[in-house]
């Protein structure tokens, strides 16, 4: 990284170990909450290329020791400086190899099958994927979602994501207990989507 790069570098969290915890935490309640869209704590200076909550999301969950995939409109970006300079983390061009995924809204989403699933005896070396949509609501029109973490089931509606995600959630779930996890990011807000998650049926007209 060169210096005009490093003198136009926006800063990380305003309190490394307070923002990063806070993230981490919101992490965690979106999982544990599968389709539950939740404000993530912006507490952070964010790069001007890729949607806000994502780009916070990823800045408390990467570190030296995580491999990331970034999409086309993301990997040459101020975003994927950031993330470097901020988190350590190493870029790969290889979805295969990626810890990490972040697909910005717009660009082509990787095949969920072609991603790190895991195994039986160590499924939590499967992939996270961070993908942005356009919009997250808790609509009776979206998603009925079934699952650990939903006490009966829970409506979700996403715009934003390609026509063929249904048959590929379907097929990433019946790998369980392998498979992707994924969070659904906004400009402000996430959703969790771990692998446990059934998406039971589309009510859309």
């Amino acid at each position: 990284m060169n210096t005009p790069q490093l003198s136009q570098m926006v800063a990380g969290f305003h309190n490394e170990a307070f923002g990063s915890q806070a993230v981490f935490r919101a992490a965690l309640d979106a999982l544990s909450h599968p389709g539950r869209p939740c404000n993530l704590p912006l507490d952070t200076a964010l790069p001007a290329q890729g949607h806000g909550a994502a780009a916070a999301l990823l800045l408390g969950l990467l570190d030296a020791d995580t491999t990331l995939w970034l999409s086309s409109a993301l990997v040459h970006s101020d975003a994927a400086a950031w993330l470097r300079f901020h988190t350590g983390c190493q870029l790969t061009r290889d979805v295969a190899q990626a810890q990490f995924l972040w697909v910005a809204h717009g660009d082509s989403m990787p095949a969920l099958q072609d991603l790190r699933m895991g195994t039986d005896t160590c499924p939590d070396q499967a992939a996270t994927c961070v993908i942005e949509v356009q919009d997250l609501q808790a609509d009776a029109s979206g998603w009925l979602l079934q699952g650990p973490g939903i006490a009966l089931t829970r409506q979700l509606k996403v715009t934003g994501l390609p026509s063929d995600f249904e048959q590929q959630w379907a097929d990433n779930h019946s790998k369980f207990p392998r498979g992707v996890d994924l969070f659904l990011a906004t400009a402000k807000q996430v959703a969790g989507l771990p692998r446990s998650t059934q998406i039971l049926s589309t009510r859309e007209p």
